[in-house]
């Protein structure tokens, strides 16, 4: 499994401690400084079931300068969101969990870091 943190984070310090806690083999990744491709991104929100303005950090100051609040949230606007996620990672909501069984999790409580944990097992 990957988890994408940023280390200032509490909720991704968090997610470490439990999987650190429970002996979980896992990869970090400082989304940060590794930025994740466009087509990492949609990989990801496959796996998530979700679409990108459901996991963009719309408090964000880079949300308020794009203007983020007036863009669609349809198809038609999803490309630009993707692209905006990839420009701007830290508009992307954290941490994410890839769990070993092909699905991913947006993993700000204790018990969603345990879900992804029990979906490799």
């Amino acid at each position: 499994m990957e988890i994408w943190i940023n280390p200032a984070c509490s909720k991704c310090r968090a997610a470490i401690g439990v999987l650190d806690a429970e002996g979980a083999g896992y990869t970090v990744r400082r989304y940060l400084q590794d930025v994740p491709s466009q087509d990492e991104i949609r990989a990801v929100l496959e796996r998530l079931g979700l679409e990108p303005w459901d996991i963009t950090r719309t408090q964000e100051p880079a949300a308020k300068e794009l203007g983020l609040a007036d863009w669609p949230r349809d198809d038609t606007a999803r490309d630009r969101w993707i692209a905006a996620l990839a420009a701007h990672p830290r508009l992307i909501q954290r941490p994410i969990i890839t769990a070993d069984d092909g699905t991913a999790l947006v993993a700000r409580t204790e018990d969603a870091v345990r879900e992804a944990l029990s979906r490799g097992r």
